[in-house]
């Protein structure tokens, strides 16, 4: 699987766009300003106003925003705080757990325990790694998940991560600068 953006222009990135292709088994970092903002554009949540932004050629259009959505499990940096105004709003770990969509997942508080623990404690990545899909986007995840995150596209996931912290760096195939 290919996540890709063509040139991509976007409120907070460079006037020449963004332009980058994130593969099935790899870890992707993305640093700067704009890393945050360019995962809501992954996500089909943020408007651009050139370029575009693709899953295995398939463009991320208005009437495939739903289909493409479904591939991808996203763990923002924090969960909105009730009566926080803002244009997203993350969902809550219960919210995730009762979506119709993953209401067939084999998903315990044991399975989930477990899970944080190996996410080194962060929640958010951890509910994100249990849903399975095959694009994992996070948006600013601890320092102790990046072991995590490594083996979770070591698995064949393609995992793109927004971050400054050196470890992520480090560990990603790719990183790219927003």
């Amino acid at each position: 699987m290919i996540l890709e953006l063509n040139n991509v222009v976007f409120e907070g990135s460079a006037p020449a766009g963004v332009s980058l292709m994130a593969h099935s088994g790899q870890m992707t970092c993305l640093q700067g300003g704009g890393a945050s903002r360019c995962l809501l554009v992954m996500l089909g949540l943020a408007p651009v106003s050139r370029g575009f932004v693709s899953i295995d050629a398939e463009p991320l259009l208005p009437e495939t925003a739903s289909e493409l959505r479904a591939l991808m499990a996203y763990a923002p940096s924090q969960l909105a705080t009730v009566g926080q105004i803002c244009p997203y709003e993350p969902p809550t770990v219960q919210d995730v757990f009762s979506l119709k969509a993953n209401r067939q997942l084999p998903i315990s508080n044991g399975i989930f325990t477990e899970e944080v623990r190996r996410a080194g404690g962060a929640e958010l990545v951890a509910v994100a790694g249990l849903l399975n899909r095959p694009v994992l986007l996070c948006d600013n995840p601890p320092a102790a998940a990046v072991d995590y995150l490594s083996a979770q596209a070591a698995k064949g996931r393609v995992v793109i991560v927004a971050s400054d912290a050196t470890s992520y760096s480090e560990k990603a195939s790719v990183v790219y600068n927003i």
